[in-house]
């Protein structure tokens, strides 16, 4: 199983039950080693922001609807591992905050609820499709890092935000990246 980039790090888990999540999450789940990694999340801050979670400290990261951003939640994240809050279709985008995962991956119950924008009728909870995992707040940083200055800092070459294309919801983040970002938004404006 050719894994590229997270081959070093990962090892197959085969039955592991998570919170009552059955087959589709557990079976053949990649488990990453006790190596934490660093992420980067994406948020319409008018459907919830960095104000949001720090008022709530805690909060289902929910709604995810693509298969890739979907399987790094599942089957790569891990407890204890941090994010970047950024704010996308803002005037401008750009870095917030920071958050913890604090959950393994549980079903979005946004999926079987037919009111929901979220709702996919090919998820049984039985065997669910969708994931989500709770994050904390860490902290709101003095400013923001808008998506501008992160393309122009070339300690940040390579992160994948600043690349064409890229809009995934959920991207990985090299560790020297988010340090460097947290460093950015802990100095005042």
């Amino acid at each position: 199983m050719e894994l590229g980039f997270w081959t070093p790090f990962l090892r197959l888990q085969s039955h592991v039950r998570n919170r009552g999540c059955n087959r589709a999450i557990n079976r053949y789940t990649p488990v990453m080693a006790k190596q934490k990694q660093y992420w980067l999340m994406k948020s319409e801050p008018d459907a919830y922001s960095i104000d949001d979670l720090e008022r709530d400290g805690v909060e289902p990261w929910d709604g995810i609807r693509n298969y890739q951003a979907r399987n790094f939640l599942r089957d790569t994240m891990q407890v204890g591992d941090r994010a970047l809050f950024y704010h996308s279709n803002a005037t401008p985008p750009g870095v917030v905050g920071e958050m913890e995962v604090i959950s393994g991956p549980e079903p979005d119950e946004l999926a079987f609820d037919p009111k929901s924008k979220y709702y996919d009728p090919k998820s049984d909870p039985e065997d669910p499709r969708w994931v989500q995992r709770q994050m904390k707040f860490v902290k709101k940083f003095k400013r923001m890092i808008p998506l501008t200055e992160l393309k122009d800092d070339p300690e940040l070459e390579g992160l994948l935000v600043t690349k064409r294309g890229q809009r995934l919801s959920i991207q990985p983040v090299e560790k020297e990246h988010f340090l460097h970002i947290r460093k950015l938004g802990s100095r005042a404006s």
